[in-house]
């Protein structure tokens, strides 16, 4: 992996970190102030590529705007490659199906994934996903219904949740 840009867009919840690889595809998003974690997991899933400055693609911070102006489904089509374990990324590949709205218990993806005693695997590839909000990882929570650890902050997790109107909706 050679060509990685790093681009930065302003949002509701603060400045977003945004990288992307020579075709367009999101391999990264994450917030400013936690930028040495997305660095990590760059780091992890491409060794030593070092994203330069370069503008994401128009369209896809179009998606993002339009999602958070109220699109909740603008995300939908939004193109992503990550690196991952084959588990990690079928993880990564689930969240993409839950609807914005909706939580899921890490146990109940795991049992999703035909792995039910996976939950805390489930919860690991979880916080190591680098795409976040378009691979919505802030819609997993915890079987009792509590907002569980989140890479960019449970209070920018909570106002996910209710921006999508899925802050109380447990499936």
């Amino acid at each position: 992996m050679n060509d990685l840009y790093l681009d930065q867009m302003d949002t509701p919840i603060g400045p977003a970190l945004l990288v992307t690889d020579a075709e367009g595809a999101v391999r990264a998003l994450d917030f400013a102030d936690y930028e040495p974690r997305m660095t990590r997991l760059l780091r992890l899933h491409y060794g030593k590529a070092t994203p330069r400055p370069g503008a994401a693609p128009a369209s896809v911070k179009d998606r993002l705007t339009r999602y958070f102006t109220g699109e909740l489904d603008a995300l939908d089509n939004i193109r992503c490659a990550t690196g991952g374990t084959e588990f990690q990324r079928r993880v990564w590949a689930a969240l993409r199906t839950i609807k914005p709205g909706t939580t899921l218990s890490y146990g109940r993806l795991a049992a999703q994934l035909g792995h039910p005693l996976a939950s805390r695997a489930v919860g690991l590839a979880n916080g190591a996903n680098p795409i976040s909000i378009i691979v919505p990882c802030h819609r997993v929570i915890g079987a009792n219904g509590t907002l569980t650890g989140y890479g960019g902050g449970l209070p920018r997790k909570q106002w996910l949740l209710a921006h999508e109107g899925g802050a109380d909706r447990l499936v």
